[in-house]
């Protein structure tokens, strides 16, 4: 019975309990969320009671890190290391996108040392496959690509990202439109090519319902990709966006009539004044299905800083409404990250969702801010590492300029002002 169903029936799952206790909701809401499509718990039938991650409307904004490897880069030992700074860092789930080395050893190694769900784009293995059987990966068969869809659903992946939103229609869409950058997503990019040379629809769209009794046996979370999200400002809600977005808000409704768990995946690179509006826009088009954004980045200019350009946007994007953040690091449009990115895109996005959840009125995310300022006003240092979002960063700051006197800091020293006026706000009570 997948997490949908049960809530249908009226049984309360494990990690419905664990997801209302950790989101401090009553457990009702988490099955009436699970039950008209608003929250979805990603957690593969082989997997369940290793964690429990909810996501969705009325619950904590939540973060994603992609790891993976590279045909350039590709280090089994690079990946765990990457994962173990991510979820040090607070991220609620992690993706494998590894398209180089030993791929499936990756996603198993990784699947057998993570606490949290792990995410995936199996389209990226169908097409190594292809190539490491000889074959361009235009030659790739339908049942190629299903084929993958399940290994790595039967390994015990928890969500998938499937492009199936790119469809003909839709591209046609792009190749009148006159797009600055056409298409930047890879799976999107793999499907545009495979059609064209095959002069076919899109399987995953085609062939919708065999990937949802897939998904359904396995309980899978299905992530519907944005293959025609904005590469850059001057393409964001565009008409090959909003053309995918439409055909995304119809496969949700048949993924709910199948008993399966979906999210929508977004943009992107989205100016700031557009930002609310995709997201009001998925929500209406999507009928509240959780929606996964990536960044958005809120400029092109960025590189070395992306991840502050994402943390902005996505911190708009989800005081707007979105439920989950995709990361991105320092090295986005650069190179492949390594750990230290890895944390630090983990960060800034957590700063980007906690700062959304007190806007959402998120139970404890308002009282968590009213700690840290009660323990500024005592001087209580201890109190204020431990309260901070990364206690360990705090720490290394705080040690590396240690002031005269220990309830001070190197900032202010003597001149602290949260110390004069305590002084003289206690002579005046006295």
């Amino acid at each position: 019975m997948t997490q949908v169903e049960a809530a249908r029936s009226g049984k309360i799952t494990d990690e419905m309990r664990t997801v209302a206790a950790r989101e401090k909701r009553p457990v009702e809401f988490i099955v009436e969320g699970l039950k008209n499509g608003t929250i979805v718990i990603p957690v593969n039938v082989g997997r369940r009671g290793r964690y429990a991650v909810g996501i969705g409307a009325g619950l904590s904004t939540k973060v994603n890190a992609n790891l993976g490897s590279s045909s350039d880069e590709a280090s089994l030992e690079g990946e765990l290391e990457k994962l173990k700074a991510a979820i040090d860092a607070g991220a609620d789930t992690v993706m494998d996108l590894s398209t180089g080395g030993d791929i499936t050893a990756i996603r198993e190694a990784i699947l057998e040392a993570s606490t949290v769900p792990i995410g995936t784009v199996p389209i990226y293995e169908a097409a190594i496959r292809a190539r490491m059987s000889q074959r361009p990966m235009v030659e790739m068969t339908e049942d190629d690509i299903f084929e993958t869809i399940e290994d790595h659903l039967k390994s015990g992946i928890d969500f998938v990202t499937v492009h199936c939103g790119v469809t003909r229609a839709v591209i046609d869409r792009l190749r009148k439109s006159g797009r600055l950058t056409d298409i930047v997503s890879r799976g999107g990019s793999f499907m545009l090519e495979w059609m064209h040379y095959n002069d076919r629809e899109n399987p995953l769209y085609e062939s919708y319902d065999r990937l949802l009794e897939m998904s359904r046996r396995y309980d899978a979370t299905l992530s519907l990709g944005d293959g025609l999200r904005p590469g850059c400002l001057a393409d964001a809600t565009d008409l090959p966006q909003v053309a995918e977005l439409v055909v995304l808000g119809e496969l949700v409704a048949r993924a709910r009539d199948a008993g399966v768990q979906v999210m929508v995946e977004g943009p992107g690179h989205v100016p700031l004044n557009e930002i609310e509006a995709n997201i009001v826009m998925e929500k209406k088009m999507c009928d509240g299905a959780p929606f996964y954004v990536l960044g958005p980045l809120v400029t092109d200019i960025s590189a070395g800083y992306d991840h502050v350009a994402g943390a902005i946007g996505g911190a708009i994007a989800a005081a707007a409404g979105a439920d989950f953040l995709c990361y991105v690091t320092p090295s986005e449009h650069l190179r492949l990250p390594d750990a230290k990115d890895v944390r630090e895109g983990v960060v800034a996005t957590r700063v980007a969702a906690h700062a959304a959840d007190i806007v959402k009125k998120v139970p404890g995310a308002y009282e968590w801010d009213v700690a840290m300022s009660k323990a500024r006003k005592a001087l209580d240092w201890e109190k204020m590492l431990q309260l901070a979002l990364d206690p360990r960063r705090a720490r290394q700051i705080r040690d590396s300029s240690p002031p005269q006197d220990s309830n001070l800091c190197t900032m202010c020293g003597e001149f602290c002002a949260m110390k004069k006026v305590k002084g003289v706000m206690s002579e005046e009570s006295s």
